[in-house]
């Protein structure tokens, strides 16, 4: 079997019919490519793999200390793998069907609390050109609860402001419609019609929300760079990433007593368990229930 033609077929496979994203798409090929190694290696015909085949190649890639939740996305990403092979090259079996998945424990993930936001966000530099798209940004993020990625690719024609609504593209290109506040509107219009208005933009880009000074889409190394700048800047000791932004508007959401469901649509989770994560609640508050409520506080 022909490796490259493979890999394209894959790679197809994962655009036209799974609907993937970029990121994901490459996260996938990157699996299929440890494998291709392993195979040039140990002179594994693709054909021939078996389940045992597959279990040595675990054992293998798990002599590099890769983390459970690393090897899960690997054994995820061989499974659909050869399930395309049973697809389109009408292969006989999945011999990574039955391979168990490492056991994962789950991470209560890193939330800033209101005023650490506030902070971050008062320490932006507005008399810079790019303050106060800086500002929109954090305030985007904060409010609408959005990936990075979600951030980057936001369009000026999926902005509904006067019904305080924006749309996004999510994982596997899925459109959401999130409710946006009124602080986000606000330094957004205020952003796009007297910052952005008068900045160059290159051709094509005419509908990307957030740019750069030379007119791109800014990436998403540049929106991680932007936050660690201002967690350096107000001393912030904890770990933070664009992402934190968005475990802190499900996680405020969630304890402010906001419908679950709600929080997961908001968020674009497939699955409400990933959600329920944000229903970790802080020791103060167990403290005060217990004080109220128990017959012998």
């Amino acid at each position: 079997m022909d490796w490259v033609s493979i890999k394209k077929d894959f790679k197809r496979y994962l655009l036209l019919e799974r609907g993937l994203s970029n990121n994901s798409i490459d996260a996938y090929l990157n699996d299929v490519q440890k494998l291709q190694r392993y195979c040039d290696i140990t002179e594994l015909n693709l054909s021939e793999i078996s389940s045992k085949d597959l279990q040595k190649f675990l054992t293998w890639m798990n002599d590099f200390d890769i983390a459970a939740y690393t090897q899960a996305r690997l054994l995820s990403g061989i499974k659909t793998f050869f399930a395309f092979l049973q697809i389109e090259y009408d292969r006989d079996n999945n011999p990574a069907e039955l391979l168990e998945t490492p056991r994962i424990t789950r991470k209560i993930p890193q939330v800033l609390s209101i005023q650490e936001i506030d902070d971050l966000i008062a320490a932006i530099d507005l008399s810079a050109p790019e303050g106060m798209r800086n500002k929109a940004i954090l305030e985007v993020l904060y409010g609408c609860g959005l990936r990075v990625s979600e951030l980057c690719n936001l369009k000026i024609s999926n902005l509904f402001l006067d019904v305080e609504f924006i749309k996004v593209e999510g994982k596997g290109n899925k459109e959401r419609l999130i409710p946006i506040g009124e602080q986000a509107i606000k330094y957004l219009k205020i952003y796009l019609e007297e910052v952005r208005i008068h900045q160059p933009i290159k051709m094509g880009m005419e509908d990307y929300v957030f740019l750069n000074r030379r007119g791109n889409p800014l990436s998403r190394v540049m929106i991680f760079l932007i936050i660690k700048d201002l967690a350096a800047k107000i001393k912030l000791r904890k770990e933070i990433s664009p992402h934190s932004f968005r475990h802190s508007f499900a996680s405020h959401l969630v304890e402010g007593g906001a419908d679950l469901r709600a929080v997961q649509d908001m968020l674009g989770h497939e699955s409400i368990t990933t959600t329920e994560i944000y229903t970790h609640i802080d020791k103060e508050y167990l403290q005060s229930v217990i004080t109220q409520y128990h017959p012998r506080s």
